[in-house]
């Protein structure tokens, strides 16, 4: 399994080098994020990275790599990867929304750096999808059994 993780971390830090060289080229990096930058790639992160690895309707994505449990609830799916080899390494990444953060958070944030106006209107999409789900699970557990 190693070199599996080895060829997914070797895919990952490629792209970023990539990316970074021509961020460098173009002079693309800000000088800083603000703290609503980070606050809003830190939330939209999260959301993304739970639709990728939880969603049930993104499923059909996982599908190749992973073998459907059962639901999660609210909208969400329990799978574990399967297969052998990279099949079964690109499984684990994409079932796990630990592990599909920083790849959520890098493409976001290099979203920010090529197409600010379009990652920030898509990051603010996630941000307010998982506003409202903290909402609805707030008056949830407001609601009584009767």
């Amino acid at each position: 399994m190693l070199a599996e993780y080895a060829t997914l971390l070797g895919f990952y830090i490629a792209s970023v080098a990539v990316l970074t060289g021509l961020a460098t080229e173009k002079d693309r990096f800000p000088r800083r994020f603000s703290l609503l930058d980070l606050a809003l790639l830190g939330i939209a992160t999260h959301k993304l990275s739970r639709v990728v690895a939880k969603d049930r309707i993104t499923s059909i994505l996982r599908a190749p790599f992973v073998t459907y449990i059962r639901s999660a609830g609210h909208g969400e799916v329990e799978e574990e990867p399967r297969g052998r080899g990279i099949q079964r390494g690109i499984g684990q990444l994409i079932s796990c929304p630990y592990c599909m953060a920083p790849w959520c958070a890098t493409a976001l944030t290099f979203g920010f750096i090529f197409a600010p106006r379009v990652a920030r209107l898509f990051a603010g999409i996630l941000a307010t999808v998982a506003a409202s789900d903290f909402i609805h699970r707030a008056y949830s557990a407001t609601q009584s059994d009767e």
